[in-house]
């Protein structure tokens, strides 16, 4: 599967989200749904993006009892989006169980992905506050082979864990990469970052590319110097 850049539309509402899209005049650029545009407008946002053409990650990181991802995942099956995702904390179980719910009955269904440890989490948070004591990278492989035990299609994780996560569960099981910034950018709220070059370099599938892009003074230059980066040899 050839990588690709997908935007992430973190808008209050559908109509900021589509006028952001209509700038996109010459391609239809990959892009995620998270929680904050989903639930302004609900699935209605999901289908509309869809009718122009767009693939879609709908980024909801799903996260409950077994029983429940996999009842919530029958319902997403049906929005015809590309990729969907839930937190490998859920348990191999539960990915198992959002697997059999999102897969319909001709046999089809979306990418499914877990998020390892958000790349908001530093070590010392990850301790500190998640009581969990392993190496950070240690903890991401481990979330990352669960999830390849479960039947997924790969994980969300840093950049700078993508080549580790194709060394341990291969080649094919993908990996999609937020925390992605260009040289001059600010981090935010981000804590494992690199550019998108460095990311191509590293091995990630995909990257996730939100701020900035969205909040650039020419959203689409920046769109396509990330794909230049990223996708282009």
């Amino acid at each position: 599967m050839g990588k690709d850049v997908i935007i992430a539309l973190d808008f209050k509402n559908g109509k900021e989200a589509l006028e952001f899209l209509d700038r996109f005049t010459d391609k239809k650029p990959y892009v995620k749904v998270g929680m904050e545009l989903y639930y302004a407008e609900g699935p209605a946002i999901v289908r509309e993006i869809k009718k122009r053409g767009h693939q879609m990650f709908l980024d909801l990181k799903l996260h409950d009892i077994p029983n429940t991802v996999e009842k919530a995942m029958a319902v997403l099956s049906r929005l015809d989006v590309d990729m969907v995702n839930l937190h490998a904390a859920g348990t191999i179980e539960m990915m198992k169980a959002a697997l059999r719910g999102l897969t319909r009955e001709d046999g089809t269904r979306p990418l499914l992905i877990a998020v390892t440890q958000l790349t908001s989490t530093s070590q010392e948070r990850m301790t500190e506050e998640l009581l969990i004591e392993e190496d950070l990278d240690k903890v991401v492989i481990r979330y990352a082979e669960n999830a390849d035990m479960a039947g997924l299609d790969g994980v969300v994780c840093s950049p700078l864990e993508a080549g580790k996560i194709h060394d341990t569960c291969g080649r094919d099981f993908l990996t999609i990469t937020p925390g992605v910034r260009f040289d001059n950018a600010s981090k935010g709220d981000q804590v494992r970052v690199t550019t998108p070059a460095k990311a191509k370099e590293l091995g990630s599938d995909y990257i996730v590319v939100g701020r900035p892009i969205t909040q650039a003074d020419d959203p689409v230059a920046a769109y396509n110097c990330c794909v230049e980066d990223f996708v282009e040899v």
